[in-house]
Protein backbone atom coordinates (compact mmCIF):
# COMPACT_ATOMS: atom_id res chain seq x y z
CA UNK A 1 0.00 0.00 0.00
CA UNK A 2 1.17 3.63 -1.27
CA UNK A 3 1.12 6.61 0.47
CA UNK A 4 -1.03 9.49 -0.46
CA UNK A 5 1.28 12.01 -2.96
CA UNK A 6 1.41 15.64 -3.68
CA UNK A 7 -1.67 15.53 -0.97
CA UNK A 8 -2.97 18.13 2.00
CA UNK A 9 -6.19 17.54 4.19
CA UNK A 10 -8.02 19.76 4.99
CA UNK A 11 -9.78 19.58 8.28
CA UNK A 12 -12.95 21.48 8.89
CA UNK A 13 -14.37 21.74 12.66
CA UNK A 14 -16.15 18.88 13.79
CA UNK A 15 -19.26 20.60 14.83
CA UNK A 16 -19.68 22.82 11.40
CA UNK A 17 -22.59 22.48 9.42
CA UNK A 18 -21.80 20.39 6.31
CA UNK A 19 -20.81 22.35 3.23
CA UNK A 20 -21.34 21.50 -0.26
CA UNK A 21 -19.23 20.08 -3.01
CA UNK A 22 -19.53 23.09 -4.93
CA UNK A 23 -18.69 25.50 -2.07
CA UNK A 24 -16.28 23.52 -1.24
CA UNK A 25 -14.24 23.66 -4.91
CA UNK A 26 -15.12 27.33 -4.59
CA UNK A 27 -13.35 27.82 -1.16
CA UNK A 28 -10.18 25.79 -3.03
CA UNK A 29 -9.86 27.93 -5.77
CA UNK A 30 -10.74 31.43 -4.22
CA UNK A 31 -9.55 31.07 -0.50
CA UNK A 32 -6.76 28.90 -0.91
CA UNK A 33 -5.79 30.74 -4.17
CA UNK A 34 -5.21 27.19 -6.13
CA UNK A 35 -5.31 27.30 -9.84
CA UNK A 36 -7.78 24.78 -11.20
CA UNK A 37 -4.84 23.26 -13.15
CA UNK A 38 -2.70 22.47 -10.47
CA UNK A 39 -5.58 20.21 -8.94
CA UNK A 40 -5.51 16.38 -9.92
CA UNK A 41 -8.53 15.36 -7.62
CA UNK A 42 -10.54 16.56 -5.02
CA UNK A 43 -11.79 13.64 -2.38
CA UNK A 44 -14.53 14.89 0.31
CA UNK A 45 -15.63 12.90 3.20
CA UNK A 46 -18.63 14.83 4.33
CA UNK A 47 -19.08 12.92 7.88
CA UNK A 48 -15.60 13.17 8.94
CA UNK A 49 -15.43 16.81 7.98
CA UNK A 50 -12.35 16.30 5.78
CA UNK A 51 -11.42 17.11 2.27
CA UNK A 52 -8.30 15.69 0.02
CA UNK A 53 -7.01 18.00 -2.29
CA UNK A 54 -4.04 16.07 -5.05
CA UNK A 55 -2.02 18.57 -6.43
CA UNK A 56 -0.33 17.86 -10.06
CA UNK A 57 3.23 18.94 -8.51
CA UNK A 58 4.41 19.02 -5.14
CA UNK A 59 5.32 22.32 -5.17
CA UNK A 60 1.78 23.91 -5.18
CA UNK A 61 1.37 21.92 -1.99
CA UNK A 62 4.34 23.18 -0.50
CA UNK A 63 2.95 26.63 -1.16
CA UNK A 64 -0.84 25.97 0.32
CA UNK A 65 0.82 24.64 3.61
CA UNK A 66 3.28 27.73 3.87
CA UNK A 67 0.52 30.68 3.27
CA UNK A 68 -1.58 28.85 5.31
CA UNK A 69 0.48 27.93 8.09
CA UNK A 70 -1.23 24.92 8.23
CA UNK A 71 -4.52 27.09 9.37
CA UNK A 72 -7.75 28.47 7.11
CA UNK A 73 -11.38 29.64 8.09
CA UNK A 74 -14.50 28.76 6.46
CA UNK A 75 -17.00 31.22 6.28
CA UNK A 76 -20.82 29.75 5.97
CA UNK A 77 -23.48 31.21 4.43
CA UNK A 78 -25.29 31.74 7.49
CA UNK A 79 -21.87 33.94 8.50
CA UNK A 80 -20.87 31.18 10.96
CA UNK A 81 -16.70 30.91 10.84
CA UNK A 82 -15.08 27.22 11.12
CA UNK A 83 -11.78 26.49 11.62
CA UNK A 84 -10.10 24.41 9.01
CA UNK A 85 -6.85 22.74 9.56
CA UNK A 86 -4.66 21.84 6.62
CA UNK A 87 -1.80 19.30 6.74
CA UNK A 88 -0.27 16.76 4.49
CA UNK A 89 -1.92 13.73 3.95
CA UNK A 90 -0.83 10.40 4.09
CA UNK A 91 1.32 10.45 7.01
CA UNK A 92 0.42 6.81 8.01
CA UNK A 93 -3.28 6.63 8.49
CA UNK A 94 -5.25 4.38 5.78
CA UNK A 95 -9.17 4.21 5.53
CA UNK A 96 -9.80 0.61 4.06
CA UNK A 97 -12.99 -0.70 3.55
CA UNK A 98 -14.18 -4.40 3.47
CA UNK A 99 -17.36 -5.44 1.84
CA UNK A 100 -19.07 -9.19 1.63
CA UNK A 101 -18.74 -9.85 5.35
CA UNK A 102 -21.91 -11.87 6.48
CA UNK A 103 -23.77 -9.58 8.48
CA UNK A 104 -23.26 -11.48 11.98
CA UNK A 105 -19.08 -10.92 11.54
CA UNK A 106 -18.08 -9.12 15.06
CA UNK A 107 -16.39 -6.18 14.88
CA UNK A 108 -13.42 -7.54 17.45
CA UNK A 109 -12.68 -10.06 14.66
CA UNK A 110 -12.40 -7.68 11.52
CA UNK A 111 -9.90 -5.79 14.27
CA UNK A 112 -7.85 -8.85 15.04
CA UNK A 113 -7.58 -9.59 11.25
CA UNK A 114 -6.31 -6.29 10.43
CA UNK A 115 -4.30 -5.79 13.58
CA UNK A 116 -1.41 -7.44 12.28
CA UNK A 117 -0.97 -4.50 9.78
CA UNK A 118 -0.92 -2.03 12.73
CA UNK A 119 -3.37 -0.11 14.59
CA UNK A 120 -7.30 -0.03 13.98
CA UNK A 121 -8.49 3.20 15.42
CA UNK A 122 -12.04 2.67 14.35
CA UNK A 123 -14.33 0.47 12.53
CA UNK A 124 -17.39 1.81 11.06
CA UNK A 125 -20.04 0.17 9.46
CA UNK A 126 -21.22 2.57 6.51
CA UNK A 127 -24.94 2.45 4.48
CA UNK A 128 -25.17 2.23 0.78
CA UNK A 129 -28.68 2.09 -1.06
CA UNK A 130 -29.28 0.29 -4.34
CA UNK A 131 -30.36 0.93 -7.65
CA UNK A 132 -33.53 2.16 -6.11
CA UNK A 133 -32.53 4.15 -3.75
CA UNK A 134 -33.56 2.15 -0.83
CA UNK A 135 -31.32 0.71 2.34
CA UNK A 136 -29.92 -2.63 0.79
CA UNK A 137 -27.34 -3.21 3.18
CA UNK A 138 -23.82 -2.10 4.57
CA UNK A 139 -20.59 -1.95 2.87
CA UNK A 140 -18.64 -3.59 5.81
CA UNK A 141 -21.78 -5.96 6.78
CA UNK A 142 -23.92 -6.37 3.50
CA UNK A 143 -27.39 -8.18 4.27
CA UNK A 144 -27.91 -12.12 3.05
CA UNK A 145 -29.00 -12.13 -0.26
CA UNK A 146 -27.25 -8.99 -1.74
CA UNK A 147 -26.03 -10.07 -4.77
CA UNK A 148 -24.88 -6.82 -6.36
Amino acid sequence: MSERQNTVICIFDHKSPRISAFDIHEWIFEHLHVPENAVNMIQIDGPRRQVYIKFAELQCLHEVLHSTAGQSEYKHENGEISQVKIEMAGMGTKRVRVANLPPETPDEAVRRAFSTYGEIKEIQEERWSGWNGHETGKSSKPSPGNTR
